[in-house]
This record gives C-alpha cells, structure tokens and sequence, in this order.
C-alpha cells in the first residue's frame, strides 16, 4: 500500500467514526482523584526500593574498603619487595638459561652483557638498601631485570626464526 493510497484510507476511516461516542463510565473522578491525591508521599514499593539500593551501596563500599584494606596488609615494601623482585628475576632468568642451554647463541659476548646487567642490578640493590621505598631505583631494578631477559631470548631466538 503508498503512502497516498494508506493517507487516504485512514482519512476515510476517521470520517467513519462517530464523533459522539461516550465512554461506558465516568472518567472523571478518577482524573480529579489522580490530580488532587498527594503525590509528595511515595508509595511503598518505591522506597522499598530505594531502601535496597541505599544498602546495596553501603555493602559495595565495605566490600571495596575491606578489599583495599586486606590488600594493603599482603602488599609488600622496602626490602622485602626487592628480595622478591631479585628472586622472581632469578627464577626466570634461570628457567630460560635452562631452556635455551642447548641453542648456539647468536653472538659471543652475550654473557659479558649479562655480567654487566647483573653488576647495575648489585649497585642500584645497594642503593635501595639507603632507600628501601624510592620508585624510581625499584622501577630501574625492574628494568635492568627486564634486560636481562629480553638479552636472554633475542641472543637465543632471532626474530627472523619465529612466525
């Protein structure tokens, strides 16, 4: 059906219905009932609900307070932190060796820069036993660490013998 065929029709409908038409009962106390009521006052089920969501709330707040408390008391700092740093290093940087102990390497001095990674890892430790907190000597361990890894796999897996 067009567009002008459906105007049509519908017009044609509309002139059909009777414009007298009553409704089958008063519809007006209840239009004055719904205009005068009080509405200021919710009805039960909207401040029950509320109710829910003002708790709910409360609950998620004690859940992230109590998680960020109970995180705070595992974290670890100072001397600790870098004895597990240094010993995670070494677990990794072990497990490499490992893996690739049987692969000629591609250069010859690779463990001279190890020594030398390892030798900035000795003296920035150093340094964080006088500042056990200080992030930027944590963030250059890490670093150095990450060196020394990255040395580890480029000397034993060139990047032209992966896919």
């Amino acid at each position: 059906m067009s567009k002008t065929n459906f105007e049509k029709a519908l017009a044609d409908q509309l002139a059909d219905l009777d414009k007298n038409k009553q409704p089958d009962r008063d519809l007006w106390p209840g239009i004055e009932l719904a205009l005068t009521s009080d509405t200021s006052e919710p009805s039960r089920a909207v401040v029950g609900k509320k109710m829910y969501l003002v708790a709910a709330t409360v609950a998620m707040f004690g859940l992230i307070g109590w998680l960020s408390l109970n995180q705070q008391a595992v974290s670890l700092t100072g001397d600790d932190l870098v004895a597990s740093l240094s010993q995670q290093h070494l677990k990794q940087k072990n497990a490499l060796l490992v893996r690739f102990q049987d692969q000629p390497a591609l250069t010859q001095n690779w463990q001279s820069q190890l020594t030398e990674l390892d030798d900035a890892a000795v003296a920035i430790k150093a340094a964080l036993e006088n500042e056990p907190n200080n992030m930027a000597l944590l963030k250059m361990l890490q670093s150095v660490h990450q060196q020394q890894i990255n040395l580890i796999e480029r000397v034993h897996s060139p990047k032209w013998s992966q896919i």
